[in-house]
């Protein structure tokens, strides 16, 4: 298909106001079928024909988390750059725009009530961990400083959690992406990444041992807090290097060994944190240069900070 058929195909699925309409709103998120169908104020049958034919164009993309279908506009594509000049050719005052947004505003405070109940109920189990050890803006700065070392086209975070870490990388890189097996935590991810206004992020349920993308394909991964939930952390290592450019840094957050059974057994640890010689075992295998580490030591736990650099193949 040439730049002209292109041109013809994405105009034709933009000639109809409810799929610009929609064009609008998944340019301001991801969202579900339900959650469009409400905003429209439209059928499901139709909300999903609209958005079939706004795919089939490349303006959208799916994103499949378990059961759910979330839809969002497309990013780095020709389709996408042709959108983003309609969309800022359209009014700004448009009254079924605006009419829009006071609906999607109530989809965002739902959203937000449903991650702050579910943060509520598994932050009192944090905050107790958080007393052990050092001040997470401690942690923050330190791995800021280790994006600040070199130019970040794409990143990835295994495990995203809340999505902090994307935020912190979100003035760095071109690209974020954070992925976790937890749909509650990445409704938390979303919605905290929404309200910083960041454009250049993407959230996916994933799981670590099974990364879905191709070899070589990012600049850092960062797998933060993560690993001591890990059966087989080695695996999950061997993972996030494959998926490293040459070059690329994998950056490891997590706690120094200790002797803290509790951890295990109310929080369910399955490592009662890692000795530096175990990651400089695991980088060699893995073909990642082990760089001094750096230990951030707390009340009775101790922040690794362990930085491996992917080698070039000889």
């Amino acid at each position: 298909m040439n730049d002209m058929d292109i041109l013809v195909k994405i105009l034709k699925a933009l000639a109809e106001p409810s799929r610009l309409r929609l064009l609008v709103l998944c340019n301001q998120g991801e969202f579900s079928v339900s959650e469009l169908v409400y905003i429209l104020g439209q059928s499901q049958p139709r909300v999903s024909r609209h958005l079939k034919i706004l795919c089939d164009a490349g303006l959208l993309q799916k994103i499949r988390e378990g059961s759910w279908m979330l839809y969002r506009i497309t990013s780095e594509t020709e389709a996408a750059a042709i959108a983003q000049k309609i969309l800022n050719s359209l009014p700004k005052n448009d009254p079924v725009v605006a009419r829009d947004h006071i609906r999607l505003s109530s989809v965002q405070a739902e959203r937000n009530k449903s991650a702050a109940d579910y943060f509520r109920f598994s932050a009192a189990q944090w905050d107790q961990i958080r007393r052990l050890h050092v001040e997470e803006n401690n942690v923050e700065q330190v791995v800021d400083s280790i994006f600040k070392e070199d130019s970040v086209s794409k990143f990835l975070d295994v495990g995203t959690g809340t999505g902090r870490m994307l935020e912190l990388a979100g003035t760095h890189a071109e690209k974020v992406v954070g992925i976790d097996l937890s749909r509650e935590m990445l409704a938390v991810a979303r919605v905290n990444i929404e309200k910083t206004g960041l454009k250049n992020y993407s959230i996916r349920q994933g799981d670590m041992y099974r990364l879905k993308f191709p070899d070589d394909e990012y600049d850092v991964v960062c797998i933060h807090q993560v690993l001591h939930f890990a059966n087989e952390p080695s695996r999950a290592i061997a993972e996030s290097a494959r998926v490293l450019r040459p070059g690329g840094r994998l950056i490891i957050v997590d706690f120094l060994a200790h002797k803290m059974l509790e951890l295990r057994e109310i929080f369910h640890h399955s490592r009662l944190g890692f000795s530096d010689g175990e990651f400089v075992h695991w980088f060699q295998r893995n073909g990642l240069k082990f760089t001094p580490p750096t230990h951030l030591p707390g009340c009775q736990l101790t922040i690794g900070i362990w930085v491996g650099i992917k080698q070039f193949k000889q």
